[in-house]
């Protein structure tokens, strides 16, 4: 009867069966070692984009009636519209409103100048009536205003003062008085004063030098005669007179005159 032997093999093939095994066992681990270190990966890229912000819309996608077998998993990626959008043109509405309120704006531009225009022809008609209604009150007023006599003095200075206004009036009456009256008393002056007749040319003897609605300047070819104790007979003068004349709430009067 032969005899049986128990217990490990002895010998090279015994050595290599135990090495073959030995790398199995290596090979199984390093293959779990790797698994493990792809699971950490993954659970470390999962929390970070737990983490991360989803960007763009949420979008509701209806679920199968059989529900999902793998339920899809909410994009991170910025949702995009289709298409670039482009501006739309105004429609008929939109074209009426803007006719309309350009049409707005020329209507008012139009009655502004309609406005100007009416101010500036009230305007010149209103200085075409102050020249013709200054020059024929000048005309008046001037042989009153530049004529006296001694025998009744306070009544031809009082005729002259209703001719005048303003500060004139007032440098008036105290010139006179100061001044003219006695004078004229001492040396028993008269003085009589009247717009000159138009020269054999036909050139006026009062003419408009500028004028406003509100204010007119004349120019006046005035003759004035002299008497007194100083001359013997009469002395003729022929001045040139700039008088200026104001529209009042009483007509025009005389606000300046100057001797030229």
């Amino acid at each position: 009867m032969p005899k049986t032997t128990t217990g490990r093999a002895h010998g090279p093939g015994a050595r290599r069966t135990m090495t073959a095994a030995a790398r199995a066992a290596a090979k199984r681990a390093e293959r779990g070692h790797r698994e493990a270190d792809a699971v950490s990966d993954t659970d470390e890229e999962s929390h970070r984009r737990a983490e991360r912000p989803l960007a763009g819309r949420t979008v509701l996608v209806e679920a199968p009636r059989d529900g999902w077998d793998d339920p899809p998993e909410p994009s991170t990626e910025p949702f995009e519209e289709d298409g670039p959008q482009e501006q739309s043109e105004p429609g008929p509405g939109g074209r009426r409103r803007l006719l309309t309120s350009v049409l707005a704006v020329l209507l008012v531009v139009g009655l502004a100048a309609l406005a100007v225009l009416g101010w500036q022809y009230r305007d010149g008609r209103r200085t075409e009536t102050a020249r013709t209604e200054a020059l024929t009150a000048a005309r008046k007023a001037a042989p009153t205003v530049l004529s006296y006599d001694y025998r009744h003095l306070d009544k031809d200075f009082s005729r002259a003062r209703a001719h005048l206004t303003g500060d004139f009036r007032d440098e008036y009456g105290k010139t006179t008085k100061t001044v003219v009256a006695p004078t004229a008393e001492k040396y028993r002056g008269v003085v009589k004063a009247r717009v000159a007749a138009p020269g054999s040319g036909g050139a006026p003897a009062a003419s408009v030098v500028s004028a406003s609605p509100d204010k007119v300047v004349v120019l006046l070819f005035v003759n004035q005669v002299t008497e007194s104790t100083q001359v013997s007979g009469s002395r003729l003068d022929q001045n040139r007179v700039r008088m200026t004349m104001d529209r009042t709430g009483d007509g025009w009067k005389v606000s300046a005159v100057d001797a030229l």
